[in-house]
């Protein structure tokens, strides 16, 4: 099993510093990500967590009453939670303490600082994470070893039994694609999917999409259940192989739908 970290930050800029140092340290990381402690708390509802960093100050939740009701919770009254705040006073310090906080982190954070409190914490909940990460760069490595995954069909979702079974472990579910600079739908592999955004890997087109541009996803669910509509955009895209001709193109999109409807589906979605 991947290790699996949930970052919590009304910032997007400061969750998207604190997953590229996770990702440079810990290869094969699973980041899950919430902006405020009310959607901090849907993702962990059906979602096991190893550790929980979390900012104080946030909307609607804070991450103090987060880390009490999670406190509460048998499931997670005993994992990690680091706390990160810009309020680095012996009092905030102390009544976070008092609320369970596993350790503290104030702001401005150095990369090293971040990383050692992850890894002397989850050294104390009895994780390894080298040995878990090894096991997570494997199963990739295992479960995605072919192109054809994604190029057969010219994009489309007609993967073979034998090609869906080798896919299947490194797959968080499939999804069609459909780009403004595009007339038919591509078919792609779900790599991470979170409350604010999807990662995916495609086959490349003749036309590339760009940065920012529009992309309607529809996330395939059970077979008697309707697509999940989502509206997004294109936050990054980037090769999926070490080289210039690459065949698969990795596309992280960014969601705009403001639909409770859609929040809560896609929250049961993400929880299995």
């Amino acid at each position: 099993m991947a290790l699996r970290i949930l970052v919590v930050d009304d910032a997007s800029f400061i969750r998207d510093l604190v997953k590229k140092h996770l990702r440079e340290h810990f290869p094969g990381v699973e980041i899950h990500e919430a902006v405020d402690g009310n959607r901090a708390l849907a993702v962990l509802k059906g979602q096991a967590i190893d550790l929980v960093l979390s900012d104080w100050e946030m909307p609607n939740v804070s991450g103090e009453e987060l880390l009490r009701k999670l406190r509460l919770d048998d499931r997670y009254a005993a994992v990690p939670f680091i706390m990160i705040s810009s309020r680095g006073g012996r009092d905030h310090v102390v009544k976070a303490v008092q609320a369970g906080v596993s350790d503290y982190l104030a702001k401005p954070f150095t990369p090293e600082e971040l990383i050692r409190k992850v890894v002397k914490q989850l050294r104390k909940a009895g994780i390894d994470p080298k040995t878990r990460l090894g096991r997570a760069v494997k199963a990739q490595q295992t479960g995605f070893g072919s192109v054809e995954v994604l190029t057969t069909g010219a994009g489309q979702d007609n993967l073979s039994p034998a090609e869906s079974a080798k896919a299947r472990p490194a797959e968080k579910g499939r999804a069609q694609l459909r780009f403004s600079n595009q007339t038919a739908p591509l078919g792609s592999v779900i790599k991470e999917l979170s409350l604010q955004a999807l990662t995916a890997l495609f086959p490349r087109p003749e036309t590339l999409p760009g940065l920012f541009d529009q992309v309607a996803v529809h996330i395939l669910r059970a077979e008697d259940t309707e697509p999940l509509q989502l509206n997004g955009y294109i936050h990054a895209l980037q090769a999926g192989e070490s080289r210039p001709d690459t065949r698969i193109i990795k596309v992280v999109i960014r969601f705009v739908d403001n639909d409770s409807v859609k929040f809560e589906q896609l929250s049961r979605l993400i929880g299995g």
